[in-house]
Parts: C-alpha cells; structure tokens; sequence
C-alpha cells in the first residue's frame, strides 16, 4: 500500500511539473509579437521605397523624413501600401505596379515592399504607430541638391526649345523642336539622363494636397511634361528614321521615371553634326497663375573617345491604334504582336496607355509553347519604366512572337476617367487612348547569342537555379560550331 501510494505521489508530481512544463512552453509561443516601431521597422522602408519623393520640394505632397512628419499619415500610409492587390494596383504607394505572382520578378531599382512589410506597416498604424527605442532608428539619408544629377556630373547637357503651358488648360502632345548638339566628333553615350525645368513665377510651382495633374486626379502642380520622346537625327528638320543612316531613340522621358544607364556594351551613337528631336506630351497644371515656359534639359554621359560597342542596342515598339473603349465595361481588351528578326536580348518593360488604361500583360510564343514575361498594373499619373536585372533579362531566339495585351477600364469606377459617359477612341491626349510598350532590347548575332546562352546556365548552375522565364535556350544542349570550325582556324 505504501509502495502504491509513493508511485502515485511520483505520477502525480511528474504530471505536475510535466504540466508545468508544457504550459510553459504553450506560454511562450503565446507570448506576444514585438511591437512594430517607426525607428527599428517603418524608418528604413520608408528610406529604401518613399523618402526619394516624399521630401521637401520634391514631388510628393507630404515629407516623411522623420516620425513627427509620418506619424499624422500612419492611416493613409497603410491604406496605400496595401492598395497593392487592388485592380491594376491604383493608387498603390510606393508606385510599383509589376503583379508578383507571375513572370520575371528581378528588376533593378525594384522599391516594391514584400508582403512582410505590407503587413508591419498595417500593425504599426493599427497598434497607434508607436515611436519606439530612439537607438533604433537608422542614420538619416542624405540626399543630392536638387539642382544636382542623380548620374553624376554630364560631359553635355542639351536643352529643348522652350514651350508655354497655360496653368488651365487640355493636354496636348506633339513636336516641340529640336536642339543641335553642337559636337564636331561622332561619341557614344553610355547614360542619359533628364530635367524638366521652367520660368515659372515664385510660389506657382509647389508640392500639395490641393493642385491638380493629368485629369484633375493629381496632388503636385511640379511638373508639365508628362512624357517625352527624345531622339538623335543626323541632319536637322529630318524625321525619326529618315535618310541614310536614319534617326535613333536616345531616351524617354517620363514622370518618376529615372535616367537611362545603357549597356556597358551598346553605347548609343550620338554622331557629329547631329541635333535632339523632342516629341512632349504636356499638361497644364490645374492651378490658376501656374502659366510657365518650360522646357527639358537632357544630360550626356559619353564613353571614352575611340570607344566601339559590341551589341546593337534597338526599340520594341508594339502598338495598336484601332481602339474603342466603351464606357459601359471595366475589362475591355487590345492586343498587339511583334516577331524576333533575329536573337535578342530585352532590357526591360515599360507599359504605356492612357487614363482608361489598367493593366498589361506581355507574353513569349516559341513555336507551340507560350511563356508570361511579366505583367504590370497601370495608373496614367506614374508611367513606370522596369528595368530587367542582368542575369534574368528575357533571351530570345529569332522567331520569337512577342505578344502584348492591354485592359482598359471606360466605367465610372476608374478614377482616372474623367468622362465615363462616352467611348472614346485612339489619340494622343490623355482623354483619349493608346496602348504600347517601349521596350528596349540588344539585337544579337547567332555567335552572340550563343555566348549569352553559356553566361546564363553558367549562373544557373552557380545559383542552382532549375528554370528560368523568358530563356528557352536555357533549357537545350548550346548549339555546336560547324564541324569544319577546327579545320579553318
């Protein structure tokens, strides 16, 4: 009976600090999350994705440089950022609109924010937006002047003719002149980057909350140029393409979007004699008195003279212009083709359409196989420009089809259509539609593109990576030189 007794105690005492034990451990995976802070979670996102635009007398309506600027805006903050999932990403911030569940997702400059920092933001904003531990907080960034290239100092800077903008008043796009370039020798540019600039009176050009852009949606009454088409001609008063030798595309310029840094291999010709054509697409501000001559300054960046480039670099140009949106649909649909002469490797994608505008999609046909590239969602007041990471540009062989669709929303649930009562057609103007992509992309030569082949499974291996989007080559035997390749050297 005592022995009974002494084993049950020892159950009961082992069940007891088992019991302990377990409850323990149940404890401590209850035990509540950290609390998200502005200085050790939200400073450096804001850093690394918002603080570039959303600071003093740049283009964003508000700083969030420090926590007593972001802390009024915790609320708006999380309800843009989780915009994200939204139709076509409207109204998303920060303004990336490339869809992550599909395609090529490596893109240089990429200030998308994960689902983890989408999350932290709604936690922060939901539990008060705290402050947290001032020890946490990362050194502030320092910024260029604004007067200051983000490239470095040009070897050139061209400045188109000046034009008028009214502060009220349509949009309009068409030429705008050109510029000689005033150099005496051919050189190649190796980046190009653009200003807007303007004569604008003291307190006519400001960052708020109130002013108006593009369709009266806008909050910054900073710029005019929407877009720009800024191409080489080689002799004055000729037409893109023109001539012998013809015209080239130097560079693009839209809102938000960055300075072009081309190929280190494919420099873009900028020969002697030649002049800068300018095509803008230009909108009044919405603000009363806002009337401005303005005008863009295109910085060069040239390659050492004697420089020769290796690759052709060229223009994808996919459009249609037989469009009809209807305004009584939100997922109307237009396609466009374009056929690979020959290997090619693309730089990037950038979407372009107008205010009904909401998305667009571009695909790879190899024969009988169809592979996405990437898709993008669209919001007409940030044209964005995604550039591809080296290692995951999309390689193409000739024959390739490349097929765009773009969806157009005429309904009254698209913020950015100002008249939903009637369909509208293809035009230059903002009210009016367009769709296209300015892709670029190096024209290879079957030696090229073998070598670019072995380059990528040759990171394939050394990442273990298996497949990879846009490189069917990727997944053959490379191709073997001629039998009598041996013999003729």
């Amino acid at each position: 009976m005592v022995a009974r007794w002494k084993s049950a105690g020892l159950l009961v005492l082992f069940l007891t600090a088992a019991s302990g034990l377990f409850a323990g451990s149940a404890a401590a995976q209850a035990a509540p999350e950290r609390p998200v802070t502005f200085n050790k979670d939200i400073a450096p996102i804001l850093q690394r994705s918002c603080q570039q635009c959303h600071r003093p007398n740049s283009i964003a309506p508000m700083s969030l440089l420090t926590y007593e600027q972001a802390r009024p805006y915790a609320r708006a903050i999380k309800t843009r950022t989780g915009l994200r999932n939204a139709p076509g990403s409207r109204g998303v911030m920060p303004p990336w609109f490339i869809e992550k569940n599909i395609g090529v997702q490596n893109f240089k400059e990429d200030i998308s924010l994960s689902d983890e920092e989408v999350a932290k933001i709604a936690r922060w904003a939901d539990n008060g937006a705290p402050q947290g531990d001032a020890a946490d907080l990362p050194p502030a960034l320092k910024f260029a002047d604004e007067a200051a290239w983000t490239l470095g100092k040009p070897d050139l800077i061209v400045t188109s003719p000046k034009t008028l903008v009214k502060g009220v008043g349509s949009d309009w796009w068409g030429p705008i002149g050109e510029t000689p370039i005033g150099i005496t020798e051919s050189r190649f540019a190796r980046a190009a980057e653009v200003k807007e600039n303007s004569d604008a009176k003291p307190g006519a050009i400001r960052s708020n909350a109130t002013s108006s852009t593009y369709l009266g949606q806008g909050k910054t009454a900073l710029v005019v140029f929407h877009h720009a088409n800024i191409n080489i001609v080689t002799a004055p008063g000729q037409q893109f393409g023109d001539g012998e030798g013809g015209g080239g595309g130097l560079t693009l310029h839209e809102v938000g979007r960055n300075g072009d840094v081309f190929l280190p291999e494919a420099g873009k010709s900028v020969p002697a004699g030649s002049a800068m054509t300018f095509n803008a697409h230009l909108h009044s501000p919405g603000v009363p008195g806002a009337d401005r001559n303005a005008w863009l300054d295109v910085a060069l960046y040239f390659h050492p003279k004697g420089y020769a480039p290796k690759y052709r670099e060229g223009q994808i140009q996919m459009a249609s212009t037989e469009l009809m949106i209807r305004p009584d649909s939100d997922n109307q649909r237009y396609d466009s083709y374009w056929v690979a002469p020959g290997p090619v490797k693309l730089l990037n994608f950038e979407p372009h359409l107008h205010a009904t505008g909401i998305r667009m999609c571009m695909e790879a046909i190899y024969q009988r196989s169809i592979e996405t590239l990437s898709c993008a969602g669209y919001d007409h007041n940030w044209v964005k420009n995604y550039q591809y990471e080296e290692n995951s540009a999309p390689l193409l062989p000739k024959g390739t089809i490349l097929h765009v669709t773009a969806w157009f929303d005429g309904t009254a649930k698209n913020p950015n259509n100002i008249d939903p009562r009637n369909a509208t057609i293809w035009g230059r103007r903002s009210v009016a539609n367009m769709f296209g992509v300015e892709n670029r992309a190096i024209y290879l030569t079957d030696e090229q593109y073998v070598e670019e082949l072995a380059k990528r499974k040759a990171h394939m291996k050394q990442t273990s990576t298996s497949t990879m989007i846009g490189c069917p080559g990727c997944s053959q035997d490379l191709p073997r030189p001629p039998a009598n390749a041996a013999a003729s050297r």
